[in-house]
C-alpha cells in the first residue's frame, strides 16, 4: 500500500459557529437566502414571460391531461373504476349514511312518543293489561 502524502494546495477557511457573532449578527444562511430568494424570483419571472417557455409549459400540460385520459380509457376498458368513479361512490355513500342516520334518528323519535302514548293511555285506563 502507497502512502498517501498530504496534498498541498488552496486551503478554504470554514467558518465556524463559535466564529460568528452571537450579538445578533447575520448567519451564513441569511445571507445566502436572501439574494438566492430574489435571484430565483427573478428567474422564475424570466421564464414565465418567454414566449417559447410559455408555449413549452402548454405543450406539456396538454400532454399530462392527454395522458390521464388515456390512463382512465384504458382502466374503464378493464371495467375497473377510475379514481374519480371511486370518489363519486364515496360521495354517495356518505349522503346515503346521512340520509339513513336521519331515518334512524327519526324512527327513534317514533319508538319514544309511541312508548310514551302507550303509557299514557295504560295510566289512563286502570285493570288494563299492557301487553297491548
Amino acid at each position: 500500500m502507497r502512502k498517501q502524502e498530504p496534498r498541498s494546495g488552496p486551503s478554504v477557511a470554514v467558518p465556524c459557529v463559535n466564529d460568528m457573532d452571537e450579538s445578533g449578527g447575520e448567519g451564513i444562511r441569511d445571507r445566502i437566502s436572501s439574494p438566492g430568494e430574489s435571484t430565483l424570483g427573478d428567474l422564475a419571472q424570466i421564464l414565465l414571460d418567454n414566449p417559447w417557455m410559455n408555449q413549452a409549459l402548454q405543450v406539456a400540460l396538454g400532454a399530462r391531461e392527454r395522458a390521464s385520459q388515456a390512463g382512465a380509457s384504458a382502466i374503464r376498458n378493464l371495467n375497473l373504476p377510475t379514481s374519480n368513479d371511486l370518489d363519486r361512490i364515496a360521495r354517495r355513500l356518505r349522503a346515503v349514511s346521512e340520509r339513513l342516520e336521519t331515518v334512524e334518528d327519526t324512527l327513534d323519535q317514533l319508538t319514544r312518543e309511541l312508548a310514551e302514548l302507550r303509557r299514557e293511555r295504560d295510566s289512563s285506563q286502570p285493570g288494563t293489561s299492557s301487553s297491548g
